[in-house]
């Protein structure tokens, strides 16, 4: 039996028939992802907590939501949204912070269900690029009745 060589490569031994060392897979770039999916988590959970400092947190469940979500909705401009700058900034956390706090009132109590929903079918046109002043007013008048 002859003694068995040491190979200085950092590989095993290719199987026959091959033609060298494994090549390495390219690597996937998941840095934008990465960051776009921080970015959203930021300024959803900036908007709800800016909300939640500047409209009051004494209160908690589904009416103070509810109320939270109206008063971002009170200090809303829908034509900032989607300017740039420190503007457009506000009206986007006001406006998330209305989406989140209307959602979780009517979560908590049906009663709030129209409020959400009004919100949310505003949120679904901005999205799509129509006009939102009728809807957010809408909004703002089942605020008024709470």
């Amino acid at each position: 039996m002859q003694p068995q060589e040491l190979s200085s490569a950092p590989f095993p031994p290719p199987p026959p028939g091959s033609s060298g060392p494994p090549v390495p897979l390219p690597r996937r770039r998941n840095g934008p992802l990465i960051a776009a999916l921080a970015i959203g988590l930021l300024t959803g959970g900036g908007a709800v907590g800016a909300a939640w400092a500047l409209f009051g947190g004494a209160g908690s469940g589904p009416a103070s939501d509810a109320q939270g979500a109206c008063n971002a909705l009170a200090g809303f401009d829908d034509s900032k949204i989607t300017g740039s700058g420190k503007e457009s900034e506000i009206a986007l956390n006001r406006w998330s912070g209305a989406v989140t706090l209307s959602a979780a009132a009517a979560a908590g109590d049906s009663e709030y269900k129209p409020l959400a929903d009004a919100i949310m079918w505003a949120r679904q046109r901005q999205a799509n690029g129509y006009d939102v002043k009728k809807d957010v007013a809408k909004a703002r008048s089942i605020c008024d009745d709470l």
